[in-house]
Order: C-alpha cells, then sequence, then structure tokens
C-alpha cells in the first residue's frame, strides 16, 4: 500500500526554506560562483542557501508528482525569484542527473509583498490564487510555514505545518502525518459507474 500525499504541497521561502528574509537580509543583484552547489551570493557576498534537507524534501515531492508551490509574502519579489532561479539543487541520491535550478522544482510561484493591516497582508490570497490557477481542492493542500499567524489559512481547509528553525525531514514527517490523519482517503471516482445496474 502506498503513502498517499497532498496533491499540492506549498512552502514560505523566508525561514522556512532559508534561514532569512530576502528583503532584509540581502542585497542585489545576486550571483553564484560558478556551479556551487546549494549557494548563492548577494552583492556583499552573503550567503543564501536552502536548509539541508530542502534539496531531498523537492525532489521527493516532484519524484511523486505532488505540485510544488512558494507561497511567500516578501516585499522583494523580484530578488526571491533570482534566488530560487540561481540557486542549484543536486542531483537525487543515486542519480545521474545534472544538477537543476531551483525555480524547476516550483509548479506555482505566489511571491508578492502584502500589507499586513490589510487582507491583502494575508496568506489566504495567496492560496485562492494556488486553488483558482491548479484546480487543486484546498483538502489537497499542504502549507509549511515559519509564522503562526499563517495559520488562517486553515480556515479554507489548507492544512498548515509550523516550521520551528526551517524545514527539515521531521518537520516535513510531521506536516504529512497530520494532513493524512484529516484526510485519510481521498475521495474516489465511481469507476464502477460505467456497470449496468
Amino acid at each position: 500500500m502506498t503513502t498517499r500525499l497532498p496533491k499540492l504541497v506549498a512552502f514560505d521561502l523566508d525561514y522556512t526554506l532559508w534561514d532569512l528574509w530576502i528583503d532584509s537580509h540581502v542585497t542585489g543583484p545576486l550571483h553564484r560562483d560558478k556551479n556551487t552547489l546549494n549557494e548563492v551570493l548577494d552583492k556583499h557576498n552573503e550567503s543564501i542557501s536552502f536548509y539541508k534537507h530542502v534539496p531531498q524534501i523537492l525532489h521527493r515531492l516532484r519524484t511523486a508528482g505532488v505540485t510544488i508551490a512558494a507561497a511567500s509574502r516578501t516585499s522583494a519579489p523580484t530578488l526571491a525569484r533570482s534566488a530560487l532561479t540561481l540557486l542549484l539543487i543536486p542531483p537525487d541520491k543515486g542519480s545521474d542527473d545534472k544538477p537543476m535550478k531551483a525555480i524547476e522544482f516550483f509548479d506555482q510561484l505566489e511571491i508578492y509583498p502584502g500589507n499586513l493591516t490589510t487582507f491583502a497582508g494575508s496568506k489566504l490570497t495567496h492560496f485562492k490564487k494556488l486553488r483558482q490557477k491548479t484546480g487543486i481542492p484546498y483538502s489537497e493542500m499542504l502549507f509549511f510555514d515559519d509564522e503562526h499567524r499563517n495559520k488562517e489559512v486553515e480556515e479554507l481547509g489548507v492544512t498548515f505545518c509550523l516550521v520551528r528553525n526551517g524545514l527539515d525531514d521531521r518537520t516535513f514527517e510531521k506536516g504529512l502525518a497530520e494532513w493524512r490523519k484529516r484526510h485519510p482517503v481521498e475521495v474516489a471516482e465511481d469507476v464502477e459507474g460505467s456497470n449496468p445496474s
């Protein structure tokens, strides 16, 4: 029996996939030193890299055919996209593949600023757009974020998992376990519907 995965897994960026705020800790333009894996440097050679377990988690979801989304509220969306474009993810373990740009793992990018005092500052906006663009129901979405206030996406039916000290395998498995507990069985299509009664 295979263990079911959500159809869409979304990640915040700052302090969820990397250990900084892209809009205040980093100065553009960004660059990569040749083909260095999982590291991008800013104008002052400050390093940006994914937490250690993130590349393997992205590979796992991609291999399983899960839609991967970024849901980030930042005032530096161009810088965030630049970091994702420049970051090189090492190949999956045991694979002969070439390294891939991080951005190639993401099927959907909802990266834009928000005013915290208005609805526009809410991650609800990000998920309504994800639902609209993908057609995937909220019940099939799992979201990892380091800010507890973003748990409000659960109002829509999205499963939320709080990330502390960056995304790692343990947190990822905890999020999957919570989602499976809430949605133990996918609503199956009526396969026998064509049989005459």
